[in-house]
């Protein structure tokens, strides 16, 4: 197979996530302000596009609050460098089960389950360019947590998205999630110049190997956008693969916390390192005025 590079290629930052990694880095933002800062700065090294969650400022837990988003949003919007907002909408189907003998017994303080609306309310409110859409039920390390999303639940919510004017950036984790992704645009569910982020590494999902990752790229079908990434140490050595592949590339602490052995990253430390490896491989980073006409996206205001 020849090789497909892509020459054009756009960064999305994933500033802070929804994991357990605020106590592992002082450079992990929590309080709106502090993501909005953070991905200000990416966007400034470079970012075509910033990836948000939200957290609890004072806990650093990951949180669905409609303020802390609004904040969000409003700040990035204000900053006096352009770029792509793409809000999650991961949150909200999160289940950790009892144990072996009695799964039904829910653990309460880490189950998150709430219906398509509220999980896309945020997302109504404040009408980012791009928001997340997590294809696909898996089973993560975690032993008893199981992050779902069910056909139902994701032609719901895939709906909304799609009628909202707010592009779905599809998160496939395995290749069934891409299966089920072109499922949807086959049903009218989504358009068809579908945009994916091929998550690699991610256990239990798809592992990060060569091979695999190129399982799922010719799986994505020829007129689809992909982007992808890779969780720690491999975070950088994606950004070469997803190039060479003909993808775009995603770095960010949501994936990664270490710039270096022994030392902690910002999100603007990542994004330039993704810079150079990306213009060494003979490549051009374009910016987000390149990415909505790529995408077919458009600035808005909230309502």
């Amino acid at each position: 197979m020849p090789l497909q590079m892509n020459r054009e290629v756009f960064i999305t930052c994933a500033v802070t996530g929804g994991g357990s990694t605020q106590d592992r880095s002082p450079h992990v933002p929590r309080s709106p302000q502090q993501i909005a800062d953070s991905a200000i700065e990416a966007a400034k090294a470079g970012a075509a596009v910033v990836h948000c969650h939200v957290r609890d400022p004072e806990t650093g837990v990951a949180s669905r609050k409609l303020e802390y988003y609004r904040e969000v949003t409003d700040r990035i919007r204000a900053a006096d460098v352009d770029v792509v907002l793409n809000l999650t909408a991961g949150m909200g189907g999160d289940i950790v089960f009892g144990d072996v003998e009695n799964p039904m017994e829910l653990d309460d303080a880490g189950t998150d389950m709430a219906g398509a609306s509220e999980r896309v309310a945020h997302v109504a409110e404040c009408l980012p360019e791009i928001c997340t859409l997590d294809c696909g039920t898996m089973n993560f390390a975690e032993a008893d947590y199981v992050m779902t999303n069910t056909p139902g639940m994701l032609t719901a919510m895939g709906r909304m998205m799609t009628e909202l004017g707010v592009k779905p950036e599809i998160e496939a984790f395995d290749t069934g999630h891409l299966w089920y992704a072109k499922q949807l645009v086959a049903d009218g569910v989504l358009e068809p110049d579908a945009l994916v982020q091929l998550c690699m590494g991610v256990p239990w999902g798809a592992p990060d190997d060569l091979n695999t990752f190129m399982a799922m790229v010719n799986n994505v079908p020829s007129d689809w956008t992909f982007s992808a990434f890779g969780l720690g140490r491999s975070q950088m050595p994606y950004v070469a693969a997803s190039v060479l592949a003909g993808g775009n590339v995603r770095v960010g602490l949501e994936d990664n916390l270490m710039l270096e052995r022994g030392v902690l990253a910002t999100n603007a430390q990542l994004v330039e390192k993704a810079v150079g490896i990306i213009e060494n491989l003979g490549a051009r980073v374009i910016g987000p005025d390149e990415v909505r006409k790529k995408l077919g996206l458009v600035k808005r205001a909230p309502k």
